[in-house]
């Protein structure tokens, strides 16, 4: 059985922001083996289409970021969007019963299921879809934004916390 994961990097005073923080070389190793290891990612739209980034290799990027790409381009990808068309290589289009899909991938897959968007996650979380909650606190305060709670959050009991890189605090935390 899979575990349905939320998680995205985040300031201190909970937003997410992708343009306002980058990751350290440490915290990048850490997105590229999760990735690597992830059964999967259940995207909303604009996470996904922020994520199209990695899909076509660039001329300026790392041996790190070219590494990241080849994990994230092989891993599926389930993209739950109403106003999109198509999605892009190793993706399907998800527009409607995102709850059965959810509750299938739970059931025929194992490992570990990404979560990407606030807005995705507060439905997931809304249906109890969600096992477990991956806050990375970065030392940063933006003072507005996109919340990484896009809603009212069931109580939450933590699991653990960790260091990564010297500057991210991650906590893990389940339903309670």
């Amino acid at each position: 059985m899979a575990k349905i994961v939320f998680g995205m990097n985040q300031s201190l005073d909970g937003y997410v922001d992708h343009q306002e923080f980058a990751p350290s070389p440490a915290l990048f190793r850490h997105w590229i083996e999760h990735v690597r290891d992830l059964t999967g990612s259940v995207y909303g739209r604009r996470m996904y289409e922020i994520m199209r980034y990695w899909d076509e290799d660039r001329a300026e990027w790392s041996a790190e970021q070219r590494e990241f790409a080849a994990a994230w381009r092989r891993q599926p990808k389930w993209v739950v969007s109403r106003s999109l068309k198509s999605v892009g290589p190793n993706a399907t289009l998800v527009e409607d019963d995102i709850e059965a899909l959810i509750r299938g991938l739970r059931a025929r897959l194992v490992g570990e299921i990404a979560v990407s968007g606030p807005d995705l996650a507060r439905s997931l979380t809304d249906l109890g879809l969600i096992d477990e909650y991956r806050l990375y606190f970065h030392p940063v305060v933006l003072g507005r934004g996109k919340p990484f709670f896009a809603g009212p959050r069931p109580p939450l009991r933590l699991v653990s916390t960790d260091n990564v890189g010297e500057d991210v605090i991650r906590l893990t935390y389940v339903p309670a």
